[in-house]
C-alpha cells in the first residue's frame, strides 16, 4: 500500500509542477490493422500519413489515408529495424530514427535517409552518431538518460529530443543531414517534468509539439508557441489525452490546435489507434 501511494504522490506532484494541465478531445479515434501494433513514428507526406514500427519488427514504411488504411507498404532491403522510433521529413527526404536505446547499451545509433519517392535503385544514405556526453553504456530502464523516440527536421538540420527517464526532462540535440558518422551536438534542454514520446515542429507558426508521460499510465500533449533554441525558459502548455492507459509514441501537427497521434496495441486496448485530437 505505500508503494502505491508513493507513486500517486510521485504523479500529483510532476502533474502540479507542470505549467498548465488542460483537457482535450479526441474527434478521431481509428482501429489500426493489426501489422501496425508497434506503431512509433507519424510523418505527413503528399497529404498521405505514413508510419512505422519499433524494435524486432520489419524494416517497413506503412502509408495510410486518413481513415487508417494502408494504402502501401514500403520495405527497405538496406536495413535494419534496430530499434525505429521516429520519422521526419523535408521536401526531399524522409528520416528514419533507428536511436531507441532503452537501456542505454547500443553503439549502433543512426538515421537512415531515403528519397520520399520511391524507386527501383533507392539512394539510401545512414547518419551515424553518439552522444558525447555518454559515458556509461547500461542502465536500468527507468534511468535510462540516452534513449529517444522524437526527431524532427528543421532547415538543414535533424533535432533529437532526448527520451530522459532519469530527470523527466527532453535534451535537445542537432544532426547534419548527410550521411555520416558525427558526434550529436547538444544544443539545449526543456524541463518537460515528463518523459518524451514524440514530436513536431510547425515551422509557419513556430508551434513545438510533443507527446510524453511520467509513469507511463497517462500521455500528454505539450505545446510550446514560438519555440526557438536561444529560448531555454519555455512556456509549456499541457494536455492530458483522454484515451485511458496506452503508450502514444507520435504526433504530427495539423494546426496549433489539431493534431494526428498514434498510438500502440496495450493489454488495455483491442488495436493500434490513429487519433485526431483537438484542444
Amino acid at each position: 500500500m505505500l508503494r502505491i501511494k508513493t507513486k500517486y504522490l510521485y504523479v500529483l506532484v510532476c502533474f502540479i509542477a507542470l505549467n498548465k494541465l488542460f483537457s482535450q478531445e479526441v474527434v478521431t479515434d481509428i482501429a489500426l490493422s493489426k501489422k501496425l501494433d508497434e506503431t512509433s513514428g507519424l510523418e505527413m507526406v503528399n497529404n498521405t500519413l505514413i508510419t512505422i514500427n519499433d524494435s524486432g519488427n520489419k524494416p517497413v514504411l506503412f502509408y495510410l489515408d486518413k481513415k487508417g488504411n494502408i494504402l502501401n507498404e514500403r520495405k527497405l532491403d538496406c536495413c535494419k529495424n534496430n530499434d525505429w522510433e521516429s520519422l521526419a521529413a523535408d521536401k526531399n527526404h524522409i528520416y528514419i530514427a533507428d536511436f531507441g536505446n532503452n537501456y542505454d547499451t547500443r553503439k549502433n545509433l543512426s538515421i537512415i535517409k531515403i528519397p520520399i519517392q520511391k524507386s527501383s535503385n533507392e539512394n539510401v544514405e545512414v547518419i551515424n552518431f553518439s552522444y558525447p556526453e555518454q559515458i556509461k553504456f547500461n542502465t536500468i530502464y527507468r534511468s535510462s538518460q540516452y534513449d529517444a523516440e522524437a526527431l524532427i527536421s528543421i532547415n538543414d538540420n535533424l533535432i533529437i529530443f532526448t527520451k530522459n527517464k532519469l530527470k523527466k526532462i527532453t535534451e535537445i540535440y542537432s544532426l547534419p543531414k548527410n550521411g555520416g558518422n558525427y558526434q550529436a551536438k547538444k544544443i539545449g534542454s526543456i524541463d518537460t517534468k515528463s518523459i518524451v514520446t514524440g514530436a513536431d515542429f510547425d515551422k509557419k507558426t513556430s508551434t513545438l509539439a510533443l507527446t510524453s508521460t511520467i509513469l507511463f499510465d497517462d500521455y500528454y500533449i505539450q505545446i510550446i508557441n514560438d519555440f526557438n533554441f536561444n529560448n531555454q525558459n519555455h512556456k509549456i502548455d499541457t494536455y492530458k489525452i483522454p484515451i485511458g492507459k496506452t503508450q502514444v509514441e507520435s504526433i504530427k501537427i495539423i494546426d496549433p490546435t489539431t493534431f494526428w497521434i498514434t498510438s500502440e496495441d496495450e493489454s488495455s486496448s483491442s488495436s493500434a489507434r490513429l487519433m485526431k485530437v483537438k484542444l
